[in-house]
Parts: structure tokens; sequence; C-alpha cells
């Protein structure tokens, strides 16, 4: 009959006993050193030489062991298969099904080498804003300098199979309304091309936050519900999950929290307070913040429900 140490053992190799803890190589690092360290009292796992660290062993098991296996540690560990929680959010028949659209045929990309002397004021605004070339470069940022969105900046979204499925359009002449976007539903997952589910992922408002943060995924001003074709993918992939809304978003930062916890999602918060946004923050503040977001657990649900009572 498997064990918690038999599987781990065949996820990770042999082990050393160490108090309350089970010392391993680290599958991240690689230190020749057995420094991963696995508390299975606590359910808490942590490399001492790259800090790689988290508060769900089951994060270290997933992808290192057999559908067989990790039923096994469920099982073990009396956890039920998320997936049964709320059928209803893997129903195919329910799934959205993303559009695909064009980008505004005047459209000029930011991205390339040689930009065109009347886009640099729609290039001066980005960096302004803080943005470097490579951040342009990374989220396919454009302008139009004509038709229904003259003056605007266009950063598109491309669907995990490469598709424009959205787009965003912002003013950097102060025009109004600040940003005019597709009228398509915005039901997608923002760049998902680029995003890696293996890694942590960041949940913030908006798409100038998206870019001074790391993997991230902006909500675009909605609310992360369960039927949301982002939450399937949290749910369906189970990566950590660190929240950065902004300072005026506090309503709906709880909620999502509440709902994520209530699928055993990883969660941190991030501190955005002092800044607007996380689009106003300089990119090391940002990084040095996500460092020492606080884990969010049922616990911190319970807290901060009765202090909104």
């Amino acid at each position: 009959m498997a064990t918690k140490t038999s599987l781990l053992s065949s996820a990770l190799g042999d082990y050393r006993k160490s108090g309350d803890e089970l010392l391993f190589f680290c599958p991240f690092c690689q230190h020749h050193k057995k420094k991963l360290s696995v508390n299975l009292k606590t359910n808490n796992y942590k490399c001492w030489v790259c800090d790689e660290r988290g508060r769900n062993v089951r994060r270290l098991l997933k992808t290192r062991l057999s559908y067989s296996q990790l039923y096994e540690w469920d099982k073990i560990n009396n956890v039920v298969d998320l997936t049964q929680l709320d059928s209803n959010i893997f129903d195919e028949e329910q799934a959205v099904v993303e559009e695909i659209i064009e980008l505004p045929p005047e459209f000029v990309s930011l991205a390339n080498k040689n930009v065109p002397l009347s886009a640099r004021f729609a290039l001066k605004y980005l960096y302004d804003r803080g943005f470097k070339k490579e951040d342009v470069v990374m989220w396919k940022a454009g302008c139009c300098l004509t038709g229904e969105y003259k003056n605007r900046i266009i950063i598109p979204s491309f669907s995990e199979n490469g598709d424009v499925n959205y787009f965003i359009a912002r003013s950097y002449t102060n025009d109004f309304p600040k940003y005019m976007n597709p009228k398509v539903s915005k039901d997608i997952v923002f760049n998902e091309l680029y995003l890696d589910w293996n890694e942590d992922i960041t949940i913030v408002e908006g798409v100038f936050d998206a870019m001074k943060a790391v993997n991230a995924i902006p909500l675009l001003g909605s609310t992360l519900n369960q039927q949301s074709n982002l939450f399937r993918k949290i749910v369906q992939y189970d990566p950590k999950v660190y929240i950065a809304l902004d300072p005026d978003a506090e309503k709906k930062a709880s909620t999502l929290i509440q709902n994520l916890v209530g699928y055993d999602i990883e969660l941190y918060k991030i501190d955005v307070s002092g800044y607007d946004d996380v689009g106003t923050m300089p990119k090391h503040v940002f990084l040095n913040r996500k460092e020492r977001a606080e884990p969010i657990g049922e616990d911190w649900v319970l807290e901060h429900s009765l202090l909104a009572i």
C-alpha cells in the first residue's frame, strides 16, 4: 500500500530525515545536496538554495506522479477531486467559444525596430509610464494614427492558438473616452499564448498592470466568477496565484479570493498600497512586494469576512 513517503520518493527520489522534515534533491535548482525540505505535518515545502517554496506538497507531485499515484496521494490526504466540486465549471457545453477578431486596419506596430516618426508620441507615452522597449516588444504593442481608434495605444490579446481575441485601445492624448475597446466578450484569458501555466500567475486589474507584472492576467475590469474561462483554467492547471488588484477594489478582491480558496488554490495577496495600481509601480517595487506577499487561506477569508460585518 502506498504511503506519503513512498509517493514522495517516487516523485523526488531518495531522501534523508531531519526532525519533522524530509530532505530531497531539489528538482528546480538541481543543487548537489539535499536542500529541498518537505514537511508533511504542515504540508509546506521549501528549497534552502533557490527558495522555491509552497504551502501544498501536492503541487510538487502533480507533474511528477502518474494519475493513479496522484489519486493515491489524494486518497491518503482525504482530498476531494477538485474537478468534482462543481462539475459545471468543466461542462464543455457551458464553455464560451472565444471570438476571433482583427486588429484595426490602421494599426501601426511599436515593436518594430524602425517606428514611424508620427508614432513616436505613442511610444513616448509608454516610456513615460515606465515601460521599456522589451515590454513593448513582448506585448506586441502598437497604435493607431487615424481611423476609429486614432491616437490610441493598442495592446492585442492572443488566444492559446495564436488568434487575436481582444485588444485594449487606450488614448495617449487624453481623448474621451479613455478606453475604446472592441464590442466582443471579455470572457477570455488575455494573452494566453504567452502565459506559462506551469509558473505562478498574477491576477491584476488592467493590461498596463499586467505589463508591469510577470506572467500576469488582467481581469479587464470584470469579476472572476466561477463560470468564466479564466476561473476554469486556474482550477484546471492549479498554479500559485498572486492577487494584485487596485487598492479601491477590495470587495472584488475579497470575492475573488473566496471563490479560489474554495478550490484549494494556493493564494497570495500583494500589497498595492501607496500606488493607484500596479501599472504606476516601478517594476522593481512590484517584484519586491511580490516576494513579501501575504499567504491567503481559509483563516484569512474568515478574518476579513468578520471585519466586513
